[in-house]
């Protein structure tokens, strides 16, 4: 199957892609690369070790401005539960980047694709792209917006940091009287370095999915996919009432 068109992609992110071929390279594996030289300017290792340092940047402004009062421990800790290497996976699952990438034959075979490292690469890699083409003031301001979500999902009660999970139980029991199932949808990759995809069910109602290197993993990215879900529908609520 083709990959969908780059407008997608900018239009999901809310611009208008001015260096397309740039963007196109974040998705470029470097065994594709070794095997087709000929046919791309390049692999997207380079980028990726650029994006990294722009998510950084994107997610700890993100952090300092949404937590005046909170110390360095308190903004390292969220920073870490947003920016690791199974969260990036899931993200750019989420936004469909694995059907952009362009892997070697025996990469391919491997399942590269469903791989979380090879994941959260791409995603590197397209912000440091982003960030060349689109600048980097601009290109944060799109990582935060994807952040944002995430970040809501991880907020704190009484003072007590806690998981998503234990967040949208308390969230449930308290609002439906009743304790959301999570549900294993699937699982891909080679044994080594499986991805779960676990779908959070509420009274038969999907609430998120989520994707990690384990099942509890991703059972903690569908409860705060699910969270965010729910602050979204709050507030659009609130502002049509």
């Amino acid at each position: 199957m083709d990959a969908p068109p780059l407008d997608e992609l900018g239009a999901r992110l809310g611009i208008v892609l001015r260096e397309p071929e740039l963007i196109a390279q974040a998705f470029v594996h470097s065994s594709y690369f070794n095997e087709n030289p000929d046919l791309v300017a390049g692999h997207n290792e380079r980028l990726e070790f650029y994006g990294d340092a722009v998510i950084g940047v994107a997610v700890s402004r993100l952090l300092y401005e949404r937590y005046p009062d909170e110390d360095e421990g308190f903004l390292t800790a969220r920073r870490a539960a947003l920016v690791n290497r199974d969260a990036l996976a899931e993200m750019a699952l989420s936004m469909g980047l694995d059907r952009r990438l362009l892997l070697g034959r025996g990469e391919s075979d491997a399942g590269g694709a469903t791989r979380p490292s090879v994941l959260a690469a791409c995603f590197e890699a397209m912000a440091g792209a982003l960030a060349l083409s689109e600048g980097t003031e601009r290109a944060e301001g799109v990582l935060e917006h994807l952040f944002g979500p995430r970040l809501d999902a991880l907020a704190e009660i009484a003072g007590v940091p806690k998981s998503a999970k234990s967040l949208l139980q308390e969230w449930s029991q308290r609002n439906r009287g009743l304790k959301p199932v999570y549900q294993l949808t699937a699982t891909s990759g080679p044994p080594h370095e499986q991805l779960f995809r676990v779908t959070v069910v509420l009274n038969g109602e999907a609430l998120g999915t989520g994707a990690g290197s384990s099942r509890q993993r991703a059972e903690e990215q569908a409860a705060a996919v699910a969270l965010a879900e729910l602050e979204t529908d709050r507030a659009e609520r609130s502002s049509a009432s």
